[in-house]
């Protein structure tokens, strides 16, 4: 196939023969890791304003760069499919999202002379031809689906979550279903990506490494060691730590006092659930709904402790200085709940017994309320293409490059990664190769301090959400209100006033233009699938 067979081509640029602005020659390409989060809030980590202790990655924008405007697609599946691609998602029968003759980053990277692995979350494809393996990642080590439990992946979900469903992991293309009895799956994916970069660092080849973590993405699985960090922390509630978050952000530089804090919208729903953002003084069960935020702090603080490892074994390997290291999340903060998927949290609460959350034989969601907290100071959060939902918290370190310490406000998006890894692999001989066209840009200049041109358009779809970004303006369609909705980036990211009725012809022409990206990427605009 046309994949396969420019894995056994040097790679070519597809852009005008070769690139001027990186300054990237052969003898310096960099490795790339790139790590992501699954479920990470906006504002989860110290860096972006969190409470949660985060030093390895703070430690990460201290030495390298943070954007505060960067996109993905929502929610986890879609945004790996354009991560992956650099195309935005498209729509495949049999509920496919990488298409035969799509390039993936692994692909790109293993043609121009690189290793590659991948570890962690895919959910992609569990099966030939759409696992790792078969797309450009020469080892992997993972979930292959969406989620799993944390102590035991083997262990199939409860019966009131996807009917009991057991998930597939691979190492490779075997099927792991043994797991050791200290078991946790973030721990054991650093284990899997400091072996691999290990490997490849004792080879002459540069390396790309993805590390995808199923950490903090439910069920909410932390060690009793990490959960006791944060017992008490949380006692005061989601409003004051979204109302903390808000200050801290505006403190660090990250978004603009102006902004308003935008509402809970206690009374707007998707579907048969109202996503309602309980008034604290009204939660019946305080001591759960604290234990659920605590767990899920433990999980993103064990996260960055496997940051930590990684990035303790390229400085002991001499190998810091030649990587870039990026870091974002797949979506918002997940704000389901339990009985999300059947629509009766009655019968989801019989089913997984009481006990408090954190341990394996538990399962259970962080729910609305902090769900939406952790995306402060955004409006909504996963699966919404409100900025809760889209917005991401992107950090990038590459010693000698990037300036440390700088902030971004240039406009990035997932698909900008792709023509980013194929500029920087800059491949050793040009030969000619028809690549696919991205969609994306390259984040080489932002890398290096410089502004770019940018996107003319980024649009959304998901759920029956949409949206579409061009420059400072913003079009909305929330799936609740069923209108468009129309806001002014600059002054009022938090998206709380809608200034449609103002700029009607403002309206038609960005949402004739979405309608055009939607019928190009096989979206159907009024379904309320992904």
């Amino acid at each position: 196939m046309f994949r396969i067979l420019i894995q056994a081509t040097l790679l070519t640029l597809w852009f005008d023969a070769t690139v001027q602005c990186a300054d990237v020659s052969v003898a310096t390409r960099p490795n790339v890791v790139l790590i992501m989060a699954d479920d990470l809030g906006f504002s989860d980590l110290g860096c972006y304003g969190g409470e949660i202790s985060t030093p390895h990655l703070d430690q990460l924008a201290s030495d390298g760069l943070r954007f505060t405007q960067f996109y993905n697609c929502a929610v986890c599946v879609t945004t790996r499919a354009a991560l992956l691609t650099g195309l935005h998602p498209r729509r495949q029968p049999e509920n496919r999202w990488l298409a035969d003759e799509m390039t993936t980053l692994a692909d790109a990277a293993l043609s121009a002379g690189y290793r590659t692995s991948l570890t962690g979350k895919w959910h992609s494809g569990s099966s030939a031809p759409d696992r790792p393996t078969d797309r450009g990642f020469e080892e992997y080590y993972g979930v292959a689906d969406g989620s799993c439990n944390f102590f035991n992946p083997a262990q199939p979900d409860p019966v009131f979550y996807n009917g009991g469903r057991q998930r597939t992991f691979l190492h490779n293309e075997q099927r792991v279903t043994q797991f050791p009895s200290d078991y946790y799956t973030t721990d054991a994916f650093t284990d899997h990506a400091v072996s691999c970069i290990r490997k490849f660092a004792a080879g002459d080849a540069p390396f790309f490494v993805h590390v995808c973590y199923t950490a903090p993405h439910f069920p909410l699985h932390a060690r009793p060691e990490d959960i006791a960090k944060y017992h008490g922390r949380y006692d005061g509630g989601y409003f004051r730590m979204r109302n903390e978050r808000y200050r801290r952000l505006i403190t660090q530089g990250l978004i603009d006092p102006q902004w308003k804090l935008s509402p809970s919208e206690i009374s707007q729903s998707l579907y048969r659930y109202d996503y309602r953002i309980t008034p604290w003084e009204k939660v019946r069960d305080l001591p759960r709904e604290c234990r659920r935020m605590e767990v899920y702090a433990a999980m993103v603080d064990r996260l960055d402790q496997g940051v930590g490892r990684i990035l303790g074994t390229l400085t002991e390997l001499d190998a810091e200085d030649n990587t870039l290291v990026m870091f974002l999340s797949d979506n918002g903060g997940c704000a389901s709940y339990p009985g999300y998927w059947n629509n009766d949290e009655r019968l989801a609460r019989e089913a997984y017994n009481t006990s408090l959350p954190g341990g394996s034989n538990t399962y259970d969601f962080v729910a609305p309320g902090w769900g939406w907290a952790q995306c402060a100071p955004f409006r909504r959060f996963k699966a919404w293409t409100y900025e809760g939902g889209i917005s991401t918290p992107l950090i990038a370190r590459w010693p000698n490059v990037i300036k440390a310490g700088t902030i971004t406000h240039q406009v990035g998006h997932v698909v900008d990664f792709m023509p980013t890894l194929v500029e920087l692999s800059s491949p050793r001989e040009q030969e000619e190769v028809s690549m696919p066209s991205t969609e994306g840009q390259s984040l080489v200049p932002v890398l290096h301090g410089q502004v770019r041109e940018g996107h003319d358009s980024l649009c959304w779809y998901l759920f029956g959400n949409r949206a579409i970004r061009q420059g400072r303006w913003k079009l909305v369609w929330g799936a609740h209100a069923g209108t468009w909705e129309l806001y002014d980036m600059k002054l009022d990211r938090t998206e709380t006033n809608d200034l449609a009725p103002q700029f009607p012809g403002r309206v038609d022409q960005m949402q004739a233009t979405w309608h055009e990206w939607a019928r190009r990427t096989c979206v159907s605009p009024d379904s309320t699938d992904l």
